[in-house]
């Protein structure tokens, strides 16, 4: 039997074959420090819990409209105007189950053969799968640590051709945490404005910015910005409601329209329960994501400062997200036992077997000689794992 052609170019996610092997270890009895996670460890807002639970006392158990329904796309439109300064109908916005299944519908609805999609590396992994999947060609433009991993309007304007159908901006980043100022989202935007190209602009991550920085939309610069961007966001990150799978955009009502068709044709509509939670932690769930927040900049300063301390590791500090980005290349060259490490990969294969530490490899994220590690774990764990690899380094020589 035969496969289609384009699940050949498609490869696991490298997040989750890490963390099956580290499952692995774990089921032998090995305790496993995980920096890996790519999500918060805080619970769910109650408020959104008790609505979820309200919801199934009043039998809201039934089928929603495919896009979501209107009271979920009203509390987001509030969300936009109150958060971005974005004026959006509820017949520009769709709901779906997760900002990954969202940005999937939108690679359904504008990607096809001939296409070329812009991506900024380091990315996020599934951008270039999902990109592959809709049998376009992901153009992977390479950004700089000595730059904040930021593109840069010359850059971008040098990718550009005839056949560029998007660009997929991520800010803050996973898995850098670089993220764009208003001034240099402007100087994209320079350069977008009067071609026909799309953005994506996935803002997932919006309220995890730190040092008293402010996230601006790219949407909200001018009419002509907000007509050629979709905007992605979701609950998962701000409110701590992963499992819960709920993601929506907003754009263009023709747009919104047509992913509102596939997905009324694959999914249908997201849980009815799990929108009835993100409405009411839209409305009412700000104050629980705020303290997310003020512990998250307390964890990435502690780890940024342990970890810049080991030496050949070398630390950026991230302006957001929940991620940090280390550069491991001063450690090329060593070894340990029958270890070698000459990339990334082989530091991440290191860590975990020598010192059941989870790290991801950057090479899977466009980001050689870097390894990702998450913050989102409570500070005795991220302290304990970094004296792990602290003690890990320590072992290699030349």
């Amino acid at each position: 039997m035969k496969f289609a052609e384009r699940i050949s170019q498609v490869k696991p996610s490298t997040t989750m074959v890490m963390a099956a092997k580290a499952k692995e270890m774990m089921a032998r009895g090995i305790s496993v420090t995980d920096f890996g996670l790519g999500e918060p460890d805080f619970r769910s807002p109650d408020v959104a819990s008790e609505a979820a639970i309200l919801a199934i006392q009043q039998g809201k158990t039934k089928y929603t409209p495919p896009s979501g329904t209107s009271a979920l796309k009203e509390a987001i439109v509030a969300k936009l105007k109150r958060d971005n300064g974005l004026v959006y109908s509820t017949k520009e916005v769709i709901v779906s189950c997760g900002a990954k299944h969202t940005l999937y519908n939108i690679a359904q609805v504008l990607f096809e053969k001939g296409d070329e999609v812009i991506v900024p590396a380091p990315y996020w992994v599934s951008y270039p799968d999902q990109i592959l999947l809709n049998d376009a060609t992901p153009v992977i433009v390479q950004t700089k640590e000595e730059e904040r991993f930021l593109l840069s309007p010359e850059v971008l304007r040098k990718a550009l051709t005839p056949r560029t159908k998007a660009v997929i901006l991520n800010y803050p980043c996973n898995p850098t945490g670089a993220t764009y100022s208003k001034s240099a989202l402007e100087g994209l935007a320079e350069v977008l404005l009067g071609r026909a190209v799309w953005v994506v602009s996935d803002e997932i991550y919006e309220k995890f910015i730190y040092d008293g920085a402010e996230h601006t939309s790219i949407a909200s610069l001018g009419v002509e910005m907000r007509q050629k961007t979709i905007l992605v966001n979701g609950v998962s990150k701000a409110y701590s409601m992963t499992g819960w799978r709920i993601g929506y955009a907003a754009g263009p009502e023709a747009v919104i329209r047509a992913m509102d068709t596939v997905q009324s044709q694959s999914t249908s509509n997201p849980a009815s329960i799990s929108q009835e939670a993100a409405r009411a932690a839209l409305l009412h769930g700000e104050t629980h994501t705020q303290k997310m927040v003020c512990e998250f900049e307390q964890r990435r300063e502690m780890m940024v400062n342990r970890l810049n301390r080991i030496k050949g590791i070398s630390c950026p500090k991230p302006a957001g997200a929940f991620y940090l980005f280390p550069n491991v290349m001063g450690l090329y060259c060593k070894r340990y036992k029958e270890h070698q490490i000459k990339s990334a990969a082989d530091f991440a294969s290191f860590l975990l077997e020598e010192e059941a530490v989870l790290v991801i490899p950057g090479e899977p994220f466009g980001g050689e000689g870097h390894i990702r590690l998450s913050y989102a774990t409570p500070r005795d764990i991220l302290s304990a794992g970094l004296d792990k690899i602290e003690k890990a380094v320590l072992k290699l020589s030349h």
